[in-house]
């Protein structure tokens, strides 16, 4: 039995990279998954098909979590589609980057809507439904820029360091109703993202890490299993860093 049997969890921007791997390893522990895409439908509908193989129920959703109504539809369809909500875990993001005197109002705007509005978004619209079944676990994810800063990323910066304060206030504000919320902040994950660097750059960031290497989106997902399940269910208000040591 999975340790995410009998649970229904939504996955935000789940198309790709550490998104599709925690819809994937919650497909696998046995959670009926939802989740979203927005720019590719082609890869939407490959990952519904690839989640289905382990024989949960799953339905993915074109939806924009920065939009407030279109957030609102979308908790509505699955909770219509699925009966309940379980788990909620925003990961929809976007960077921009630049420098702060190069960057202009839109480059701002646009990042703090996708990667930190978002979060209010969802978890507003999802509260109801939590609060009525007085449970409920929502992840979501953050990133060590959020907690450290980094040059040429202060709207990222600052989206990230607002998820965390907001997971902090959401989780003494539901608690009570057993609902917990924790932060995930990974660190140099190897995604498509990274792929496109220059590897001389990529190796110096592995060389700072203790442990030597960059970390693999299922090793962020795992960390989202366990947030997810009954494992940790005394654990609300944390930010667990997936980062090999980065911040130590």
């Amino acid at each position: 039995m999975g340790l995410l049997e009998g649970k229904v969890a939504l996955i935000t921007g789940a198309s790709k990279g550490i998104g599709r791997s925690i819809a994937t390893i919650f497909a696998k522990e046995g959670a009926e998954v939802a989740f979203t895409y927005l720019s590719s439908v082609e890869k939407g509908e490959a990952l519904a098909q690839e989640l289905s193989a382990f024989g949960t129920k799953v339905k993915g959703y074109r939806s924009n979590a920065a939009d407030f109504e279109a957030a609102e539809k979308l908790i509505n369809d699955v909770v219509s589609d699925f009966g309940r909500l379980d788990v909620l875990v925003n990961n929809a993001g976007i960077t921009k980057d630049n420098l702060l005197m190069r960057m202009s109002e839109d480059m701002w705007d646009d990042v703090i809507n996708v990667n930190l509005k978002s979060c209010f978004n969802t978890v507003k619209a999802a509260t109801r439904t939590l609060m009525k079944q007085r449970s409920g676990s929502i992840i979501n994810i953050t990133s060590v820029v959020g907690l450290k800063g980094n040059a040429g990323q202060a709207n990222y910066a600052a989206s990230k360091a607002g998820i965390i304060g907001f997971t902090k206030s959401v989780a003494l504000e539901l608690g009570s109703r057993g609902i917990r919320s924790n932060a995930v902040a990974p660190g140099f994950i190897e995604t498509e993202m990274t792929d496109a660097l220059d590897e001389k750059t990529v190796q110096s960031w592995r060389d700072a890490i203790p442990l030597k290497r960059g970390g693999q989106p299922e090793e962020v997902a795992k960390v989202c299993v366990f947030l997810a399940s009954d494992l940790s269910d005394y654990v609300t208000g944390q930010t667990l860093q997936v980062d090999g040591g980065m911040l130590t």
